[in-house]
């Protein structure tokens, strides 16, 4: 099936694009949390139009994961990547970047499918990321699953 056919086959219609644009500022919030080290996490959300995804909100180095899952909705699907600082079963000092999928039980159906069909997509643009978790409800992306998968690399 080509994109266009894709694209027709979804429920929100063939006039959205199957392809969602992900502008230079969504790919600089990410790199700037990769290399510079500037944010915690980046949430992201697919626009009104349904056409870009962009920066929702940035987290400064100092907060912490209670910061970051408070900031996801309970009722609309997001993207984030989470940078995890954690200390090695060998006593070393890591960091890892998760990129989670979250699409709560609570959210509607139409935004769980433009997410999951869009997901791969946008995952891809972010080179470097070491972990991907998708997650329904908040147990799935506990602190303790994210150290547990860190910590087995």
């Amino acid at each position: 099936m080509d994109m266009v056919t894709a694209a027709a086959a979804l429920p929100w219609g063939g006039g959205s694009p199957a392809w969602i644009d992900v502008p230079e500022r969504s790919k600089s919030a990410f790199m700037e949390l990769k290399r510079r080290k500037v944010h915690r996490y980046v949430i992201f959300k697919i626009d009104d139009r349904r056409e870009e995804i962009v920066v929702e909100k940035t987290g400064a180095p100092g907060e912490s994961y209670d910061d970051f899952t408070a900031s996801l909705p309970a009722d609309d699907c997001r993207y984030a990547v989470y940078d995890l600082d954690f200390v090695s079963d060998d006593n070393c000092r890591k960091s890892k970047i998760f990129f989670i999928s979250w699409s709560p039980s609570d959210s509607r159906i139409r935004a769980k499918t433009i997410y999951a069909v869009s997901r791969n997509q946008f995952r891809h643009e972010l080179d470097g990321v070491h972990f991907e978790i998708q997650a329904t409800d908040p147990d799935d992306m506990d602190l303790e699953v994210l150290r547990g998968r860190a910590n087995r690399t």
